[in-house]
């Protein structure tokens, strides 16, 4: 039980950090880490993806260096 609210706490976090960098909705995304820790990730990334694709349209290639 320790480790799961440890983890949650951690994952509260970092969701929180992340949202910051990728312009989602941090309260929120804190608030998901830390009821469902690191079981909504798949969730978190298939977010910044739609959010990245809406920013620069489906016809522009986007080059990660």
């Amino acid at each position: 039980m320790l480790l799961f609210f440890i983890s949650s706490v951690f994952f509260s976090l970092m969701y929180y950090v992340q949202s910051l960098k990728t312009g989602l909705t941090p309260k929120k995304w804190a608030l998901a880490g830390l009821l469902f820790g690191p079981t909504i990730y798949p969730l978190f990334r298939s977010r910044q993806r739609i959010k990245l694709l809406r920013a620069r349209g489906l016809s522009n290639t986007l080059f990660w260096a």
